[in-house]
């Protein structure tokens, strides 16, 4: 049995459209619901053919939907969700696919009372953007984290559980706080340093527009893709979950000074021995299945 039968999706960038494709190709019977703010968007999708219903207001997405995910950026949520909050049924599972998730909680949680509200988070994307971006097998073998609040129901958890494993994630099960500060490591300060040196870069125009872009090897090449990710989305990210972020980026720059020191010392010892340790989390990344030891110029 399918966990859900009719699924609305509330913008359609690279991940609400990836879903629409993943739901299409690994559970066709279910009916799929769409609508972006962009009505040029919405008129794409119609062309893609990758939803069943496109409406133009979220409102009207949602009528009959059984699971409704708002793929839009944090700062919308609040927004989206009093717009859609008239046509819920009580039965509803409503969640979403943000970044961040104790302010998502606590705003869905006070739009939307009456339905039952369970956040998730899809550990997986590319730096690009918009309905042509997506594709079906985004999810799989990636993590979904999904974080109940509290008092959620235990059979609509397991319910989405269930969709998120149908596309191929690994899902687990985490508290709000728990996610925010684990994703402001593993996640949103690595962007955050990336926007800061290609931004670096930028300011050095005389260099930038010759040696730093023509020789550019993989570090930097590697920074330029994740500083090209949606700049409206990772605005919101840092103002949702500033704490946690201001807290590990102070503890990246006590680590950043130790290393600065260690090179003006000649303390080769100590650059060994924390390059051995990076190393080493690397290959634990590739043996987790999170990514491969294969050369993709593409990404």
């Amino acid at each position: 049995m399918l966990p859900f039968a009719r699924i609305a999706i509330i913008g359609m960038g690279l991940i609400g459209s990836s879903l629409a494709r993943a739901i299409r190709e690994t559970m066709p019977t279910v009916r799929i619901s769409v609508s972006d703010a962009d009505a040029q968007v919405r008129e794409r999708v119609r062309d893609l053919g990758i939803a069943d219903d496109v409406a133009d207001g979220a409102g009207a997405a949602v009528v009959d939907a059984d699971l409704v995910i708002l793929a839009v950026p944090v700062g919308a949520m609040a927004a989206v969700a009093a717009e859609i909050a008239p046509e819920l049924a009580p039965d509803t599972v409503v969640s979403d696919v943000g970044s961040v998730k104790e302010s998502v909680a606590r705003v869905l949680g006070d739009a939307l009372p009456g339905v039952h509200v369970i956040p998730a988070h899809p550990v997986a994307g590319t730096e690009k953007s918009g309905p042509d971006a997506g594709f079906a097998s985004l999810f799989k073998g990636r993590w979904c984290i999904i974080t109940p609040p509290p008092r959620a129901d235990a059979v609509m958890v397991e319910r989405l559980s269930e969709f998120w494993r149908r596309l191929g994630a690994r899902v687990d099960l985490m508290d709000a706080p728990h996610h925010d500060r684990v994703l402001a490591v593993t996640s949103h300060l690595p962007h955050l340093i990336a926007y800061s040196i290609v931004g670096t870069a930028s300011d050095l125009e005389e260099v930038t527009k010759s040696e730093v872009i023509k020789y550019s090897a993989g570090g930097f090449r590697d920074f330029t893709r994740i500083a090209a990710s949606d700049p409206v989305m990772w605005r919101d990210v840092f103002l949702n979950n500033r704490e946690a972020v201001l807290e590990l980026l102070g503890r990246f720059t006590e680590d950043l000074v130790a290393l600065q020191r260690a090179i003006r010392w000649g303390d080769g010892e100590a650059l060994e021995s924390l390059f051995t340790r990076t190393r080493a989390i690397r290959r634990s990344i590739i043996d987790e299945g999170q990514d491969t030891e294969k050369a993709d110029f593409g990404r």
